[in-house]
Order: structure tokens, then sequence, then C-alpha cells
């Protein structure tokens, strides 16, 4: 019996030697399966990041060419509002008589046509005047430029010396205005 005890001891054994190394090669190719996972899960998650950067840059991208279309006409236009600045002065200057001359009733007529003409022009380019009297100050809109006495409650303007403008949902050039003084 104990020659079996031994034979048996003996055949376990050289079946464990000839199975250790398929063993080792089994646990060396999980090893290197869990390593490819792990490399692929990264290039994954590294495709996933490239991929949302691509995407933020052409957002970007088309929100620029988009502010570039809406707002290239900015400096443009400030010079433009120079112009209806003096326009609308020269025609608030014609005192009513000569506005009723026959002499000078077509001049008045051109020169507010004129007027209507510029103002068109800006609002088909989104340019929309800024409506200062009796609003409260807006830092955002208005440009403060003195205090009044006035009635009104502290803070509304009451007073607009030059006209703001916007330029779609930008400030082109704040209006310069008076504000009510308190009491």
């Amino acid at each position: 019996m104990i020659d079996e005890t031994n034979t048996d001891a003996e055949a376990l054994r050289a079946e464990t030697a000839e199975a250790a190394p398929e063993v080792a090669e089994h646990d060396a190719a999980t090893a290197r399966i869990a390593e490819l996972e792990d490399q692929l899960a990264a290039a994954k998650q590294d495709v996933l990041y490239a991929q949302a950067d691509i995407q933020n840059v052409r957002r970007r991208a088309e929100k620029e060419a988009a502010d570039a279309r809406n707002y290239a006409a900015t400096s443009f236009a400030r010079d433009i509002l120079s112009v209806a600045d003096n326009l609308s002065r020269g025609l608030a200057a014609i005192p009513s008589e000569a506005r009723e001359d026959d002499r000078f009733k077509g001049l008045v007529t051109g020169l507010e046509a004129t007027g209507r003409e510029i103002d068109s022009v800006l609002a088909r380019h989104g340019i929309t005047r800024i409506q200062a009297m009796g609003a409260t100050l807006d830092p955002n809109k208005h440009q403060a430029m003195l205090e009044v006495p006035s009635d009104a409650e502290p803070g509304t303007i009451v007073q607009e010396m030059q006209a703001g403008y916007m330029i779609k949902d930008r400030l082109l050039r704040p209006a310069l205005v008076g504000v009510a003084k308190a009491g």
C-alpha cells in the first residue's frame, strides 16, 4: 500500500509539473487580456474626450463666425451714428418759420427724409435706439452726465443729451442722460 501511495504521489507530482506551465500560461494570458482591456478602455475614453473637444471647437468657431457676421458693422455704425446725430441737431435747429417758408420747405422735407432713411438702414442692420426718457437709469445702457432737480422719482431719466443705440443685443453707444435728483 505504501508503494501505491508513493506511486500516486509521484503521478500527482508529474501531473502538477505538466499542468504548471499550462496554468502559468493561462495566468499570463489572463493578465495580458486584462492589460489589453484596460488599454482599450483608456483608448475609448481618449476618443470620447477628443470628440468632445472637436465638438467644442466647432461650436466655438460657429459662434465666432456668427458674432463676426452680426457685429462686423460695429465701428462703421458708430461713425454713421455721429452723422445721424448731426443731421438731427441740424433739423432741430431749423426754426418753425423756416419750415413753413416755401423756399426752405423742400430742403427741410429732404433732410427729414434723409433722417428717416438713416434710421431705416440702421434698423435693417439690427441697430436700435435706446428709449431713455422716463426710464430708470440703467448703467448698462445709460451714462448719467448730470443730476437735475425734478419732481420725478430719483434715478429717473428726465433729459437725454445724446441718444444711445444697441446693435442686436450689445451696447453700441450708451445714452448720455440727465437723471432726476433726490429732494
